[in-house]
């Protein structure tokens, strides 16, 4: 059995996204061994991350800056009549790699599974009925993009919003076949997932 101190670094380093209790043993020994400057470093990084970078209101994309929005948000050039949503972050990091598209994007934070927690559900939810909201009253939508993961959890999420975006009187698509099934577009590489955008239905 671990000390507390070590063992109560593993079990918060094991609520990170894809970390077991294995890997988040190997991070907390990393750190005993590092110098005290090192965590010092690391412990300063993680303040400014949560005093500098701020969610924009209408994608949910972080961003660091004294704009209310965030730069792809902000940028006049992009095309607001074309939404695109995806699950997390990284997913619109590797379209924007493609540079192929040009319009803007809607972080969904997530799937609609049964086997999420309520709360993280919930927010979803009313994520996307602000989004709905946003898309009657401005009106200037033309056409949704659902950008999700090749899943099983995220194909019940593209028929969950597919119902709930029915009746809006827009253009709803899906990326096109080329995407590995149960894969995820962060591994995708920039021509399968520039094919999957120009062959989307």
């Amino acid at each position: 059995m671990f000390p507390p101190a070590i063992q109560k670094l593993i079990d918060l380093f094991s609520k990170f996204p894809t970390v077991g209790p294995r890997t988040a043993a190997r991070f907390v020994f990393y750190l005993i061994r590092i110098p005290k400057e090192k965590i010092e470093e690391l412990t300063k990084a993680i303040e400014e991350l949560k005093s500098k970078i701020k969610l924009c209101p209408l994608c949910g994309n972080s961003f660091e800056g004294e704009e209310e929005f965030c730069p792809i948000c902000s940028d006049g050039r992009r095309d607001k009549t074309l939404v695109c949503i995806v699950e997390k972050e990284v997913d619109l990091e590797a379209i924007e790699k493609t540079k192929k598209f040009k319009g803007v994007y809607f972080i969904l934070g997530g799937t609609i599974s049964g086997f999420e927690r309520k709360k993280a559900k919930e927010k979803i939810e009313e994520r996307v009925e602000k989004l709905i909201n946003r898309i009657k009253e401005e009106q200037k939508i033309k056409e949704i993009i659902l950008a999700l993961n090749p899943t099983t959890e995220a194909q019940q999420t593209i028929l969950w919003l597919q119902r709930k975006l029915k009746g809006l009187k827009i253009k709803i698509t899906q990326l096109g076949r080329g995407l590995p099934k149960g894969g995820e577009l962060e591994y995708a590489d920039e021509e399968t997932l520039s094919s999957a955008f120009e062959a989307r239905k």
